[in-house]
C-alpha cells in the first residue's frame, strides 16, 4: 500500500457487520484516494477533564488525519463514527469548514470564560487539506482578533504559514506552538509517517517561528523503545539548534484496536524488530501493551521509562531546553465591539 500508515481496514469494535475484501497483496493495491466529508457537530470545542495534558478545551478542525502514522493514539476515535481505526481514519476525513464561524459565536458569548484553546486535542490542526482549506487558519484569525491564547501541537511545517497571526497572539503572552519531532531518521520516518512533513521542514519551522517571536518547543512523540528511543539525544539537539526553547515528551501508547494496528506496520515494516520493540512496550506497561491510567499512560514506569527519562533530561539540560513550557496568558482577551456596545 504506498504511501499509507495502515494497509488494512479491522472491523470497527462498536459494529456488528464488518466489510471482509478479498485477500491480495498490499503491495500491489491501489492506494485509496482520500475522500471528505462534512462534519455536522454543533459543539466546535470539547472539553477536556485528563489530567494528563495541559488544556482544558481544545478545537479539532479535523477529524481522521491524512498523515497517517503508524502510532497515532487517535486512530480509535475514528470507530465513534461508524469508521475503521485503520485506512478509513487515514483516507475519510471530516472537515468542520464553519469552525471559525462558530469559534466567533462562542467567544462572543458573556458566558465564555477567556482560556486557552488547544488546536488540536486529537488529529493535526495542519494536516495537508489545511492548505487548501484554511480553516485552522481562520481559528487563528478569529483567535488574534480575540486575543484569546492558543495552544498548537502538530507535526507538519505549514505551520510555518500562520507565524503573523501567532506572533500576533504572542505579543500578548497568548500563544504557544509545540512542533513534533518523532526521528530524524529518513527512512523511519518515511515508514511510521508516510504524508507527514520530513524532520528537516519540521525542524525548519520551528526555526521560523522561533525567528517571529513565537514562542516554540519540540515534542518527542511518542518514543517508541527499541525504535527511535536512541534518537532522543540527536532530536534535542537538532532542536535547539533550530531556535526552539522548550521540549516535553511522550511514550507510545497502544489504545484499543491500535494495537493490533501496529503489531502488523512492525512486521511490515521492521519484523526484526517487532518482539523487541513490543516487549519492551509491554515492560512499559505493567505488562500490557496498553495502560490507560493517568499519570502513567503518558511516561510509562519501570526500568524503560526510568532510562528514557534519564536520557531525556540529561539531553534537555545540556541544551537548555529543560525550563518549563511557557504558558498562554488570557489577560489581553477582548470581544471585538464591546467598548461601542457599551455606549448603547
Amino acid at each position: 500500500m504506498a504511501r499509507r500508515g495502515a494497509a488494512e481496514n479491522p472491523a470497527n469494535r462498536f459494529e456488528r457487520i464488518a466489510f471482509e475484501p478479498e485477500p491480495a497483496d498490499p503491495a500491489e493495491a491501489p492506494a485509496p484516494d482520500t475522500r471528505f466529508f462534512t462534519d455536522p457537530s454543533r459543539r466546535i470545542l470539547a472539553e477536556n477533564d485528563s489530567p494528563d495534558v495541559g488544556f482544558d478545551v481544545s478545537l479539532n478542525p479535523y477529524r481522521g488525519c491524512e498523515h497517517g502514522c503508524a502510532y497515532c493514539y487517535a486512530r480509535p476515535t475514528h470507530e465513534y463514527l461508524g469508521f475503521s481505526a485503520g485506512l478509513d481514519f487515514e483516507t475519510r476525513i471530516l472537515v468542520k469548514r464553519d469552525a471559525p464561524a462558530r469559534l466567533r459565536e462562542t467567544l462572543s458569548r458573556p458566558s465564555w470564560k477567556p482560556q486557552v484553546i488547544a488546536l488540536s486535542g486529537v488529529t493535526d490542526p495542519y494536516q495537508p487539506a489545511e492548505r487548501r482549506l484554511r480553516i485552522t487558519r481562520g481559528c487563528l484569525e478569529v483567535l488574534a482578533e480575540f486575543r484569546n491564547p492558543a495552544a498548537i501541537v502538530t507535526k507538519s511545517r505549514l505551520v510555518a504559514r500562520d507565524a503573523d497571526l501567532l506572533a500576533e497572539l504572542a505579543a500578548h503572552d497568548a500563544a504557544v506552538v509545540n512542533v513534533s519531532v518523532t526521528t530524524l531518521d529518513p527512512e523511519l520516518h518515511r515508514a511510521m509517517e508516510p504524508r507527514a512533513a520530513s524532520p528537516p521542514q519540521r525542524l525548519a519551522a520551528v526555526e521560523a517561528l522561533a525567528r517571529a517571536g513565537v514562542p516554540v518547543g519540540v515534542m518527542l512523540a511518542p518514543i517508541v523503545p527499541g525504535l527511535n528511543d536512541h534518537e532522543i539525544p540527536r532530536i534535542l539537539a537538532a532542536a535547539a539548534a533550530a531556535g526552539a526553547g522548550f521540549a516535553g515528551r511522550i511514550v507510545l501508547r497502544l489504545p484499543h484496536g491500535l494495537k493490533d494496528l501496529f503489531e502488523t506496520w512492525l512486521e511490515r515494516h521492521y519484523p526484526a524488530r517487532k518482539a523487541k520493540v513490543l516487549n519492551r512496550v509491554r515492560s512499559l506497561r505493567a505488562g500490557r501493551l496498553n495502560d490507560p491510567r493517568f499519570g502513567s499512560r503518558m511516561r510509562g514506569e519501570g526500568i524503560w521509562a526510568e532510562q528514557i527519562a534519564r536520557s531525556f533530561e540529561l539531553a534537555a539540560r545540556r541544551h537548555g531546553l529543560d525550563g518549563p513550557r511557557p504558558t498562554p496568558s488570557a489577560a489581553a482577551f477582548r470581544r471585538p465591539g464591546g467598548a461601542q456596545l457599551a455606549l448603547f
